[in-house]
């Protein structure tokens, strides 16, 4: 074992070095190449790039030209570094003051090469970007760079584009708002900022345009995907849709709303007294003592989390030693007896949390059809059609009519059925403030890995309709897909496609079999320093939500910079509403806050700053640790008022306190790495309790019972190395 282990470590790490050793001899021959540069003028400078691309035409390749290229990108930014040169970004002065290093000049050839270039958090990916973008436009076809969000396709644009103006390159951003013409500029342009969504979307839209001069796009030549994890993994299969709305209107949510909120409210009523019940019977349990738990609750308990397997006493229940095991024996004897029907029979329906799905129950389809006791019975088109058929006092053209009608009749019972699965779901599955939220009257998909509002993106197969119904909102009328792609489709048709990201080596053989890209490792400018600790574990989210709060607080006093990483919107308006209550100052960025995105991170990395965030933070921004910080130490050694355990231990730097754990691990690692950047100390925490989605969802009863065998009360912690 310890063998493979070896074996394992020697092949990971083995790999990085060489691909290192590898490209050294060329990032030697660029540091060679531009010390010619050193004595051109400006427009000397500029005028390399009309010679290369009349060298690349005459024959040359770009990986001929590549030391050259590089070296004249290199001298740029070292020119308009020296001088301070300031140029707008978002409208607010930026001054340049980045010069390559040698490892971003490595990333910078694998990204050429077509690979992706994993790069940690604040090691520069966006500056590694302007080498191969000014190269790869050499052949005249427009080169690519693909971001996460509008924001930072302006942003980047404006930024990077200071450089690539000075050296002779035009730089173009698409963003969401713009006309064709507006587009079909930007296209025009040697290298072009924007997002995937508006990309593909054009794409779209360009094959359903009639003359070939309303085109936008020109050759998909070459692309370099920002995050290449988040646009190519978490989002491969995710299709881009052009829909047109239908003629006429079928869905019936709005009338259909009153009767699947009364099966809600019905099941929550029974699920109440159940719970009840339980809560009386299990009482000795939530003292500490040892109680049997009998037949009878152990049912009720199971058709709690199979009837509202989201609800808060029922969660609170779980903690409880023994009950998850409960319901998990319990399910498998009805299973095993196939008889979980019984279990289910008092039910109006089923929620399959971790498959997604809802299910009337007998019980629930005969309240929902009361009125109607024929609402889920749908006719036998084939016995229909053949009585038809085979009716011959009628003639042809009235038996097509006949069969219009029935084919009509099916349609539109069939919608209902649909209209009422999709309510349930709406009701049970998703939550305001969590999945979407609610902005001018209209329901807006938040997305799950980021934490950035998808405004215009719908849900598929009527669910947007059936939140909106649910949140009283104008329920909009269905759509008809005109043109779609899926984003792993559309990126595959680049001639050369690379990415970068700081987490991309834990899914390398992805990227390999669907994308044919290698993932090449770049080491960091200077070490990481940041700790990591190991994840602290509460019972609940009551005492955890406590325990960051006072975290935050101490911080705080230290004047440390915090950031705080939540999942959710909700979550992180609950712990901005508990630092109120302190009379701590913060910021929050979440989906709800996005257009001051720039201004909270800019505030991020200040003494004494206090910043929540979804998950939107980690992807794209850089905070950057205000001077002084580093001194703290100095200043909590000569502070009388402060006790030394306050600060004992304590690393300096940006503070990163995780909520919860995130189901897609790169989300962790992203947030984590805010911190530490360009080898900066920093800090990082993740406060989970037993609450957790993940920790109910994948089984915490064996944690439970190690909490309770160690007699761990209510408000303490286990910490441990081995618990994630």
């Amino acid at each position: 074992m310890a063998k493979g282990l070896l074996g394992f470590i020697e092949k990971v790490f083995g790999k990085r070095q060489r691909d290192v050793q590898r490209l050294q001899p060329l990032v030697d021959r660029v540091k060679e190449v531009r010390q010619a540069y050193a004595s051109l003028s400006d427009d000397e400078l500029a005028a390399k790039r009309t010679e290369f691309v009349d060298r690349h035409a005459a024959g040359e390749t770009l990986d001929d030209l590549l030391p050259e290229a590089y070296g004249v990108v290199w001298e740029g930014c070292r020119r308009l570094s020296e001088r301070e040169v300031s140029w707008p970004v978002w409208g607010l002065d930026q001054v340049w003051d980045m010069v390559p290093y040698d490892v971003q000049i490595i990333g910078a050839v694998v990204l050429h090469e077509g690979k992706i270039a994993e790069m940690a958090t604040g090691e520069g990916k966006t500056l590694v970007a302007i080498m191969p973008l000014y190269l790869n436009s050499l052949p005249g076809k427009g080169a690519h760079l693909v971001t996460v969000n509008d924001y930072l396709a302006r942003r980047d644009a404006q930024w990077m584009g200071g450089v690539l103006e000075f050296l002779g390159c035009s730089v173009g951003y698409i963003l969401g708002h713009m006309t064709p013409e507006e587009r079909r500029e930007a296209y025009g342009k040697d290298v072009t900022y924007g997002t995937n969504n508006e990309f593909g979307f054009d794409y779209l839209r360009d094959n359903m345009v009639v003359h070939a001069d309303h085109l936008v796009h020109r050759d998909f030549h070459f692309a370099i995907v920002d995050e290449v994890d988040s646009v190519l993994i978490d989002e491969a299969r995710t299709p881009l849709i052009i829909s047109g709305a239908v003629d006429k209107s079928t869905h019936q949510f709005s009338e259909l709303n009153p009767r699947v909120q009364n099966i809600v409210r019905r099941q929550m009523k029974i699920v109440n007294d159940w719970l009840s019940d339980a809560e009386r019977d299990l009482r000795a349990a939530q003292r500490g003592e040892d109680v049997d738990i009998g037949d009878e609750t152990s049912l009720k308990l199971l058709c709690i989390s199979r009837g509202a397997p989201k609800n808060s006493r029922y969660r609170k229940l779980a903690q409880i030693p023994g009950v998850l095991e409960t319901v998990r024996r319990t399910e498998e004897a009805y299973m095993r007896d196939k008889a979980m029907w019984e279990a289910d029979a008092e039910l109006l329906y089923v929620v399959e949390e971790k498959n997604h799905h809802v299910d009337l129950t007998d019980k629930g389809r005969d309240l929902l059809g009361a009125e109607e006791a024929d609402f889920f019975i749908l006719p036998d088109l084939a016995v229909a059609a053949g009585e038809i058929e085979n009716d011959e006092g009628i003639d042809a053209a009235e038996k097509q009519k006949r069969l219009a009608h029935i084919e009509r009749k099916y349609a539109e019972k069939n919608e209902r059925i649909s209209n009422v699965d999709q309510l349930l779901r709406a009701y049970s599955l998703y939550e305001k403030d969590v999945e979407y939220v609610i902005q001018e009257n209209k329901v807006v998909i938040v997305d799950t890995f980021t934490g950035r509002l998808q405004p215009g993106r719908r849900f598929s197969d009527g669910l947007h309709q059936a939140l909106e119904a649910k949140e009283g909102v104008t329920v909009q009328k269905e759509t008809q897909t005109l043109a779609t792609v899926t984003v792993q489709n559309f990126f595959r048709m680049y001639k050369k496609l690379s990415g970068m990201t700081g987490t991309a080596e834990t899914e390398e053989a992805e990227f390999n079999g669907i994308y044919n890209l290698d993932v090449v490792v770049i080491p960091t400018h200077r070490p990481i320093t940041r700790a990591e600790l190991d994840d602290v574990i509460y019972k609940t989210k009551k005492e955890k939500y406590k325990a960051i709060v006072d975290e935050v607080d101490r911080l705080h006093r230290l004047r440390l910079p915090v950031l705080v990483g939540t999942t959710t919107v909700e979550v992180s308006e609950l712990l901005s509403r508990l630092l109120r209550l302190r009379g701590m100052n913060h910021n929050v960025l979440n989906a709800k806050q996005h257009k001051a995105e720039a201004e909270i991170v800019t505030e991020a990395g200040r003494l004494g700053a206090v910043t929540i965030a979804t998950n939107m933070a980690g992807r794209g921004t850089d905070i950057k640790l205000e001077k002084g910080i580093l001194e703290l130490p100095e200043a909590w050694a000569a502070d009388p008022d402060l006790a030394a355990e306050v600060y004992e231990g304590q690393a300096t730097g940006l503070q990163i306190i995780g909520t919860e754990r995130h189901e897609s691990r790169r989300i962790d690692r992203q947030l984590r790495g805010r911190s530490g950047r360009q080898g900066d100390p920093g800090q990082a925490t993740f406060f989970l309790s037993l609450e957790d989605d993940l920790m109910r969802l994948f089984s915490p009863e064996r944690i439970i019972k190690v909490m309770d065998r160690l007699g761990v009360q209510e408000g303490e912690v286990i910490t441990h190395s081995m618990v994630t």
